[in-house]
């Protein structure tokens, strides 16, 4: 119960700063290139849907996709394991429920930007995706479906 009443304050903490991103934005930040995927921040963090590697990849896919539609804080798993939260994305200011962050979910990116530490989390501004190798982690085939109900059930055939 506490670890999600922690995840759950986070992810206030980071919805808040998300909406906050010019103040952020503004100080110095150091000069990066990531490699990774770009995650559902809420289901990795949280635990709530399982293990970390459990959320990631096709496994977690619809998932992240209405996650990042209804305004949950998109990010990036680096692949040494670093979790940065996405600020800014490359031609989009508004990165809360951005079409161009729906089309990269589940995506292995490698991205050039501004990495900041704020409070212990680390924040990306991503200025230029300079590849995407798509979705690469077919995690599905360890995980099934999370969550299973994502699998739309096939309508039974009227004729029968």
């Amino acid at each position: 119960m506490r670890s999600r009443i922690k995840a759950i304050a986070l992810a206030c903490t980071i919805s808040g700063v998300v909406a906050g991103a010019p103040a952020i934005a503004s100080g110095d930040g150091e000069r990066v290139r990531i490699s990774g995927e770009v995650i559902d921040t809420w289901c990795y963090l949280s635990g709530v849907m399982g293990s970390p590697d459990a959320v990631v990849g096709t496994s977690h896919h619809t998932c992240a996709l209405w996650c990042a539609a209804g305004g949950i804080p998109v990010g990036v798993l680096a692949e040494d394991g670093t979790v940065y939260m996405v600020l800014k994305w490359e031609g989009t200011d508004d990165v809360t429920r951005a079409d161009t962050l729906m089309t990269v979910q589940s995506d292995h990116v490698t991205a050039d930007g501004v990495h900041h530490v704020r409070d212990g989390i680390n924040y990306l501004i991503v200025e230029q995706v300079v590849a995407n190798d798509g979705i690469i982690n077919l995690s599905h085939e360890d995980f099934d479906v999370v969550p299973p109900f994502a699998i739309p059930k096939p309508k039974p055939d009227p004729n029968q």
